[in-house]
């Protein structure tokens, strides 16, 4: 009985430690797999070190700085400088200045995309605006392009004299063409980067450039500064009255103008809350005056009928 009691005993530990034996080969299997692993991943990918940030550059491109707007505000631009009308007349932009304030914005007509949204962009802000070019203001377009020719400036002036929906006012679109030398004079004088860069068939026929627009005196002096692609009708419109010296405009456009002042730090028209508050209390105060003056005027008139009355009677 004790031998056959001993085999019980020896067959039951060895099922109890059946689990225990497949539980660690299970371990081991799986400490072999990670490690494996590991060294698998290790010869996929970098160095620790190599794996952090490289250095920070806070150096501008020189392309970048090349296509720049340098707001020259209140600088005379060169009102002599030679170019080309779409009809092909001999011009200067003198002949733009004098009576009546301008919108500038210097572009290239062969250009497929940042300047077409410019140009769209003005001229859906001036279908917003009250004033009519060629009566009140003038709209001037200066292309970067020295080859590009009148006839595509014709082209392009027929297209957005046809969408802005006025034809009266074609007296007071002017595309303009010229050489290098009063382009190079022109950007520099509004501040206007802009470079050449390699087109698709890698010739150096297209521009790199910014997307601005200016707002000058009659006498050709920089007056205001919108960037982007995107014009709002009412900055247009009250830059243009600023810009006149009160020249254009509306009883209504000079309170508006008192009210709002152009930031150039934001290229827009701000409310000033002074402005309203010094409007309110003038206000406030006509009308007390007035109603005091009313009054007056009844006690005096009041105070006649009264003594007339008393004289009847006596």
């Amino acid at each position: 009985m004790r031998a056959g009691g001993r085999e019980g005993i020896d067959k039951a530990l060895t099922k109890m430690n059946k689990p225990a034996t497949i539980r660690k080969a299970a371990l081991g299997i799986g400490l072999l797999a990670l490690a494996l692993g590991a060294a698998s991943l290790r010869a996929q990918v970098t160095d620790w070190g190599q794996e952090q940030a490289g250095p920070i550059r806070d150096v501008t491109p020189q392309l970048i700085k090349r296509v720049q707007i340098t707001q020259n505000l209140n600088h005379q631009i060169p009102l002599n400088l030679p170019f080309r009308d779409s009809t092909g007349k001999s011009v200067t932009l003198g002949d733009y200045f004098g009576k009546r304030p301008a919108i500038l914005a210097m572009v290239y007509y062969r250009c497929k995309m940042l300047c077409p949204e410019e140009m769209d962009g003005i001229v859906g802000a001036l279908m917003m605006v009250k004033f009519d070019p060629g009566k009140d203001f003038n709209v001037i377009f200066v292309s970067i392009d020295p080859t590009e020719t009148p006839k595509l400036a014709a082209s392009e002036k027929a297209l957005y004299l046809k969408r802005y929906g006025r034809p009266w006012t074609a007296d007071g679109w002017h595309f303009l063409t010229g050489p290098q030398s009063s382009i190079d004079a022109l950007a520099k004088a509004t501040g206007f980067g802009y470079t050449r860069v390699p087109g698709p068939d890698g010739k150096m026929t297209q521009f790199a450039h910014a997307s601005s627009v200016e707002l000058l005196t009659p006498s050709g002096k920089l007056a205001q500064y919108y960037l982007g692609v995107e014009y709002s009708p009412r900055d247009i419109q009250l830059g243009l009255v600023e810009a006149s010296n009160g020249q254009i405009g509306s009883v209504v456009d000079d309170i508006l103008t008192y009210c709002y002042r152009y930031n150039p730090l934001l290229n827009r028209h701000d409310l000033l809350i002074a402005r309203i508050v010094q409007a309110g209390c003038l206000l406030t105060m006509l009308i007390l005056g007035t109603y005091m003056i009313v009054n007056f005027r009844r006690d005096v008139r009041n105070g006649r009928l009264q003594a007339a009355r008393k004289s009847a009677n006596g």
